[in-house]
C-alpha cells in the first residue's frame, strides 16, 4: 500500500464480501485507547473494537480482527513491524513516546499551525492520512520536542549536567507508567550506572 498512489480504503475484505470500516482518525486513537485500557479483558477490548470499526460486523471474527489490525496499521504489513523490532539495539519494549490521551492538546496544537488542521471542526479525516500527517510533523512543534525528549537516551558519554538536564526534562513530560514492578527497576539499576 502506497498512500501516493493508492487510494485509501473504505472497507475490508472479509471472507470474499467488502465490509465497510470506520475510517475516521477518532475510531482509530479510540481503538488505541481501548487496547491501552487495563480495566478491560483482551474479550472485552476485542468485541469493543469491532464494534468501533465495523458498522456490521463480518461473522468470520478472526479475519475481521485481522482486517481491523491492518487497517490501524495502514496497510503496512505485520512483518515489516518485526523486522523493525528485530533491528532494535535492544530487546525491551518499545518505549511509549506519544499518547493521544495525554498529549492530545500539544497534537490539536500541531495539526493547526502545521497544516490549518482544526481536528475538532473537521468532519472526517481519514485515520491513514491523519497518521501520515503526524509523522510529517516538524521538528518546531512541540509534540515532537516532547517525543525527542521522551526517546532520547541518557549515556555514560554526557556530562554530569547534561545527564541531570535531560533526566529532569525527562521527568517533566513522561508518561503515566503502567510496566511491572520488575521492569521498573530494571531500568532504574540502569539509570544508577549511569551515574557511576
Amino acid at each position: 500500500m502506497n498512500i501516493l498512489i493508492d487510494e485509501v480504503p473504505e472497507y475490508v475484505i472479509v471472507d470474499g464480501e467488502e465490509y465497510i470500516i470506520n475510517t475516521d482518525f477518532r475510531i482509530s486513537i479510540m481503538f488505541e485507547l481501548l487496547m491501552q485500557d487495563s480495566n478491560l479483558t483482551e474479550n472485552e477490548k476485542i468485541i469493543q473494537a469491532l464494534n468501533l470499526y465495523y458498522p456490521e460486523i463480518p461473522n468470520n471474527l478472526s479475519e475481521a480482527v485481522e482486517k481491523m489490525l491492518w487497517f490501524y496499521r495502514c496497510g503496512k504489513d505485520i512483518e515489516q513491524n518485526k523486522k523493525v523490532e528485530e533491528e532494535r539495539e535492544d530487546y525491551s519494549k518499545p518505549q511509549q513516546i506519544y499518547s493521544f490521551e495525554h498529549d492530545d492538546e500539544l497534537i490539536f496544537a500541531a495539526y493547526l499551525s502545521q497544516y490549518g488542521i482544526n481536528l475538532q471542526a473537521i468532519n472526517h479525516l481519514h485515520w491513514w492520512e491523519f497518521k501520515a500527517l503526524f509523522k510529517g510533523l516538524n521538528a518546531s512543534n512541540k509534540i515532537n520536542e516532547v517525543m525527542n525528549i521522551r526517546s532520547m537516551k541518557i549515556d555514560k558519554n554526557m556530562s554530569k549536567e547534561q545527564k541531570i538536564h535531560y533526566k529532569e526534562l525527562k521527568r517533566l513530560y513522561k508518561l503515566p507508567d503502567d510496566r511491572t514492578e520488575e521492569e521498573k527497576e530494571r531500568e532504574f539499576q540502569q539509570e544508577l550506572n549511569l551515574f557511576k
